[in-house]
């Protein structure tokens, strides 16, 4: 995993720039995930129907949201949507490892539904990460010097 890779195996990591600008003080960065989303295959087709009204913590109501059954547990505290397809995201963790447990417990409730459901091809698909790199960051600069970067000011977002 990206955590492990890196050395990390908390939801806050501590991150040493490795060469600062000339004429800048080195400041380490503490890093705070916010929100890891996850993917994984359950491996089978599902009754989304029987699954909400057998299980807690779940939710369906496809006509006023989205064919998606939504499942909630408090510890790690994440939120899945599971798919009649058998594809599940989970949203919420704050680390890898909080996010995979998540999913292996969505998809152990699956299963003592009574449906032959899998672990399969689990991945990481986006993490939300904060830090204060105690300076200011000049937005417009960074979208004029780099063509791969876009900012939309009025939804105050900016990404690579």
């Amino acid at each position: 995993m990206l955590g492990e890779e890196l050395g990390l195996q908390s939801s806050t990591y501590h991150v040493q720039d490795p060469a600062p600008p000339i004429g800048e003080k080195s400041d380490d960065l503490d890093l705070s995930f916010l929100n890891i989303v996850s993917t994984v295959n359950l491996g089978c087709p599902l009754d989304l129907k029987f699954i909400a009204l057998q299980a807690r913590n779940a939710e369906y109501n496809p006509k006023v949201r989205f064919a998606a059954v939504i499942m909630r547990i408090r510890e790690p505290r994440t939120t899945a949507l599971i798919f009649s397809s058998g594809k599940m995201v989970c949203t919420g963790a704050k680390s890898e490892e909080q996010s995979r447990l998540a999913a292996r417990k969505y998809a152990r409730v699956v299963q003592k539904l009574g449906f032959p459901a899998r672990f399969l091809d689990f991945k990481i698909q986006n993490m939300v990460a904060s830090c204060d790199v105690c300076f200011p960051i000049r937005l417009e600069g960074l979208v004029l010097t780099h063509q791969q970067f876009s900012r939309s000011p009025s939804r105050a977002v900016f990404s690579v």
